[in-house]
């Protein structure tokens, strides 16, 4: 079974090209992320993915996490992988120096987080859960909070999770039950959540839990959540730990994929309530806690990315082996790759991995010009793009990222339906991320009523408009490969605002059009912006061929690749607006009893 081996020379490449890496290194503050810094974190990292992690992610599956005598058991080699990383830093690569972070670009962060989510994702989401609870705590908790618990975490001491999800209240926050009663300076914590992922452990002696709940007197709806910090063990002042806080694992959840991530059904309160402090005020903890809902929707997002391209990895490496028939015009005994229709689909992969990467990258640099841009103005800008590109990172991110690790799969025909290839654990690992941190449908209800119609189209117009201005950049660029590109990115530019326009015009007077057109107006918008950030990848490309810099074959077929993709993806977009024009009402007119 091939392992992993990260795609550094492409991660590279989007950094410079795509996210613009040099001016995200002369932010306030990042002025020492050099590319030399650059290089060695990447080469690092890449050692970490495929050394320490990779080797693991079969055995982790075939293992799992069980729940014994009432702890949870991870699998051989978890733990002391886990110890290796937290040493060396990796887990506040990008966090706060304050609090013992690194300082480190988010977007250099992305592309790490992308590199040990290909090597092995079950793995991985112990560390991105970590960092969504830092996240909401620095942005929210109490300077004591802060000082307490982020240096801790930061350093993977402690482990951090999110618990939203109950079992009569899925993804309608509205409904959960959990309660919290206030006594003296903290609250007693009692109710049940569900798919509380790395909900328990021993490969850290504490674990931080962000849990939503509701005080008492507190409103009905998402109004009256508050959220609060409920560690397994309570900690004396000098962090020491104290008594087992009143919060178990009653269950492990036994799943399609991720096999050795364990997802807990955890009950708080069994012996008179766990002891929980507020974070913030009461009655706000939604709104805290979608600080780290979007930090995780923009992570998952990347792991459809890394899962595709672990997926494409081990189907090149097959297909460059694997004998099977004689390729039109060649000859016996030669390699599958060969035949049209397997390069057919390792070139839907690699081309949608790479459209995938430019924009999830991009959308990380926002993040970092958001934070520290000098500039008010900028800063805000920069957030607006943050909140416009997240769902449809998320949203079409991961749903592409299931189709390609099932055309991984096809590739290696019967063998991938083998467990033995390791090809079907990629299809069932990533099938969890259009679900989870909100389904595709969520992320594209999202993107249309609270992005696009809220504000009138505004966002969604300027991201368009850069699209379109780059289409004609392409113009006296010459060459049939640019032709191509610049047609196919104008043709999706235009369905993209005409689908824009109607969600416009049908949601000002009935949001049912909108809401039943919303999944293909996300589908739409992720294949015409990753088109745009393909075309861009061609013209650097271009540019550096003509100044004879960097590798000759790796930048032709960044051009080579950006036109299949103009060829053979863009095409989808005028199908989704024609989907969005026709479909959306009969799908709204479809009566429930006639299923």
């Amino acid at each position: 079974m091939p392992s992993y081996s990260a795609p550094v020379k492409d991660m590279r490449f989007a950094l410079e090209a795509l996210a613009d890496y040099d001016s995200i290194a002369a932010l306030p503050g990042l002025e020492e992320a050099t590319w030399d810094v650059v290089d060695a974190v990447l080469e690092e990292a890449g050692k970490v993915a495929s050394d320490l992690l990779a080797p693991l992610n079969a055995s982790g599956d075939a293992e799992g996490a069980r729940l014994v005598d009432g702890k949870v058991r991870v699998a051989a080699g978890w733990k002391e992988a886990y110890d290796e990383v937290s040493a060396g830093g990796w887990l506040g690569l990008s966090g706060d120096p304050e609090y013992g972070g690194q300082g480190l670009p988010s977007t250099l962060g992305a592309a790490v987080t992308e590199m040990w989510q290909a090597a092995n994702l079950a793995f991985s989401l112990n560390g991105l859960l970590t960092q969504g609870a830092m996240d909401a705590i620095e942005r929210n908790g109490s300077p004591q909070q802060k000082e307490f618990y982020l240096p801790r975490m930061m350093t993977g001491e402690w482990t951090g999770t999110m618990n939203l999800t109950e079992p009569q209240a899925g993804s309608d926050l509205a409904a959960i039950r959990t309660r919290a009663v206030p006594e003296g300076d903290h609250y007693r914590i009692t109710g049940q959540k569900i798919f509380i992922t790395y909900g328990d452990h021993e490969m850290t002696e504490n674990i931080v839990h962000l849990v939503l709940a509701r005080t008492p007197d507190a409103p009905e709806g998402v109004k009256g959540i508050s959220l609060f910090v409920v560690p397994k063990f309570l900690a004396n002042a000098d962090g020491s730990l104290g008594e087992r806080n009143d919060l178990r694992c009653v269950s492990l959840e036994e799943k399609l994929g991720i096999h050795a991530s364990p997802t807990a059904v955890m009950s708080f309160g069994d012996n008179g309530g766990a002891v929980g402090y507020l974070v913030g005020e009461e009655n706000r903890g939604l709104e805290y806690m979608f600080v780290m809902m979007n930090r995780a929707r923009f992570d998952v997002g990347l792991q459809g990315l890394a899962m595709a391209e672990r997926a494409y990895q081990q189907a090149l490496a097959y297909a460059r082996d694997r004998v099977q028939g004689k390729p039109l015009g060649g000859q016996p005994g030669a390699a599958i790759v060969g035949h049209p229709d397997v390069r057919r689909m390792l070139l839907m992969m690699k081309s949608q991995i790479e459209a995938m990467r430019g924009l999830a990258y991009v959308c990380a640099a926002n993040m970092d010009r958001a934070a520290r841009a000098a500039d008010p103005g900028d800063r805000a800008a920069a957030q607006a793009r943050i909140e416009f590109l997240t769902p449809i990172v998320k949203g079409w991110g991961t749903e592409v990222g299931v189709e390609l690790t099932s055309v991984g799969v096809q590739v290696h025909g019967g063998m991938g339906f083998i467990e033995e290839t390791g090809a079907a654990q990629f299809y069932r690992d990533s099938r969890i991320t259009t679900i989870y941190e909100g389904t595709s449908g969520i992320q594209a209800n999202d993107l249309v009523f609270r992005k696009v119609l809220r504000d009138g189209g505004r966002v969604a117009r300027d991201v368009i408009g850069a699209a379109r201005d780059f289409a004609n950049e392409l113009a006296p660029t010459g060459g049939e490969d640019f032709a191509t590109l610049r047609a196919a990115l104008t043709d999706g530019v235009e369905a993209a605002q005409a689908a824009t326009d109607w969600l416009l015009e049908r949601g000002a007077a009935d949001p049912l059009g909108p809401a039943a057109a919303a999944y293909s107006y996300l589908r739409l918008m992720g294949t015409v912006l990753g088109g745009h950030q393909m075309a861009r990848a061609a013209l650097a490309a271009a540019r550096k061929l003509q100044d004879g810099d960097g590798d000759a074959d790796f930048l032709r077929a960044k051009i080579a690749t950006a036109r299949f993709y103009a060829s053979n993806v863009m095409p989808e977009a005028r199908m989704r607006l024609a989907v969005i024009r026709d479909g959306a009402d009969d799908i709204v007119g479809f009566s429930e009893d006639r299923f």
